[in-house]
């Protein structure tokens, strides 16, 4: 079986397109069996790591500390088996020792041709260096997982995200240009703005946004504010990442409901790009399938790195088929999902990701032995009819016991009513101790009290370690 354009470093065809009517952009690589798939990928496996081996310090030094050749992959099992996994922290000091892109590059820089990168808000940003042949690559990738959410040269896409280092932003716009829709980089960030991208939708009538759910759903608030009905921008699709929410059903029906539109699910890691290859298609959403025949994608337990059997929890790791300037090999994502093998509604033959990516494993905080991701906080709160669309999360300490406060904004009319505002508060109390078996301090807080974003939310504050400097002054 022949599958299409499938060769390593990848070409692709810049004039392709499959017809208007079908479902799928490469119909081979996209229904064929999975046993046959997985004995393409391991090949590609192979010719990516003799590849990786022969022009990068990082993954020669590596892989050598692990005793592991290229010539030793003869099955996938021995890829789980044998190749170490690497993480961000990997990244961060191969850039450190090998500035600017890290011993992991693969080309010289005179073939670099777009550089991205990580903001380095928490620590030495991460540079992406990306050379015409991947960045094709991508934008290839990406027109074809959009074709199958639905997307046609016919639509016009709005990409309501900072147009700056923030890869996800670029590679909407490389998918959209070379699926040869029209596209309408909008950007966001700047003062202003928001009310701006909601006269711009409402005049241009564009049908399709990408952003993050956070975003759009304050971009709908401040468009009702000012006398616009989001449902009559004309968007038929929403195309989100960059955060959990687009596969929580509380959330997305929120998203439905605020646009009249259909809800996609999708991304990774910036480092992975194309970050599309784990996403929804039209007939498979919510949730996202993993386009294996892109990034091949383990499922693995998150202290061995082994992959974990379908239908249980773990971190994704992630290996490029398809990068040769900075490629990926076993990626540890750090995320936390669950997988799942079988029939897909859209015929696809990839595993698929149901409730898409929770959140960041080290997101997590306990609370009296309990494990508490921020998305399953998100969830229960936006199935409340009095939420009013913020929260923030405070991890407190109240003597020897960790403690979980949620201050909370209502609605208008519940905030305006003492009697609606109590039982709002005992309702959120009542879903939280009965979704997540914990008890939660609930305080109820004035609508706008939290400043909107166009980017991803922050909502966990952790402020233990405030008690802990104030405990250890006072033992002074």
């Amino acid at each position: 079986m022949d599958m299409e354009s499938w060769q390593f470093p990848p070409r692709y065809d810049a004039a392709y397109r499959p017809d208007a009517g079908s479902r799928y952009w490469f119909p081979v690589r996209e229904t064929m069996p999975a046993g046959d798939r997985d004995r393409a990928i391991l090949s590609r496996l192979q010719e990516v790591c003799r590849y990786a081996y022969a022009y990068s310090n990082f993954y020669r030094r590596k892989w050598d500390e692990a005793g592991f050749h290229p010539e030793h992959l003869r099955a996938l099992e021995d890829f789980e088996d044998k190749v170490p996994v690497i993480t961000k922290r990997d990244l961060r000091e191969s850039q450190a020792r090998a500035p600017s892109f890290g011993d992991y590059l693969c080309v010289p820089d005179s073939e670099i041709f777009h550089i991205h990168g990580t903001s380095g808000t928490t620590g030495r940003p991460t540079a992406f260096a990306i050379n015409r042949t991947d960045w094709d690559a991508i934008a290839n990738a990406h027109a074809r997982i959009m074709w199958g959410m639905g997307m046609r040269p016919s639509d016009t896409v709005f990409i309501a995200a900072i147009l700056s280092l923030y890869l996800g932003s670029w590679g909407a716009l490389a998918g959209a240009e070379r699926l040869g829709a029209r596209s309408f980089p909008f950007g966001a960030g700047a003062p202003g703005m928001t009310l701006r991208a909601a006269s711009w939708l409402n005049d241009v009538k564009p049908t399709v946004f990408y952003g993050t759910p956070t975003y759009a759903l304050h971009l709908a608030d401040t468009a009702l504010k000012e006398g616009l009905n989001p449902r009559e921008f004309g968007l038929q699709r929403l195309l989100f990442s960059g955060e959990p929410g687009a596969s929580i059903p509380s959330v997305c029906d929120k998203l439905i409901e605020a646009y009249g539109a259909r809800v996609f699910d999708s991304g990774s890691m910036a480092e992975m790009t194309p970050w599309m290859h784990a996403s929804g298609t039209a007939e498979s959403s919510p949730g996202m399938l993993l386009w294996q025949d892109i990034v091949y994608t383990e499922v693995c337990d998150p202290q061995t790195f082994r992959r974990v059997p379908y239908g249980q929890r773990g971190t994704p790791v992630y290996t490029h088929l398809e990068r040769t300037s900075q490629p990926m090999i076993r990626l540890v994502s750090g995320d936390l999902t669950v997988w799942e093998n079988g029939p897909t509604p859209c015929g696809r033959t990839y595993p698929r990701l149901p409730q898409g990516i929770f959140g960041r494993i080290d997101d997590m905080f306990t609370i009296r032995g309990e494990n508490v991701y921020p998305s399953e906080i998100d969830a229960v709160l936006n199935a409340l009819s009095g939420y009013g669309g913020e929260h923030r999360i405070v991890i407190t300490r109240e003597g020897a016991m960790d403690e979980l406060l949620i201050r909370i904004e209502p609605t208008a009319e519940v905030f305006g009513n003492a009697q609606r505002q109590q039982a709002f508060k005992q309702e959120v109390h009542g879903r939280i101790l009965k979704t997540l078996a914990v008890r939660a301090m609930i305080e109820v807080v004035e609508p706008a009290s939290f400043p909107r974003t166009d980017f991803k939310a922050r909502r966990v504050i952790d402020d233990r370690e405030v008690f802990r400097e104030l405990n250890q002054k006072l033992k002074a």
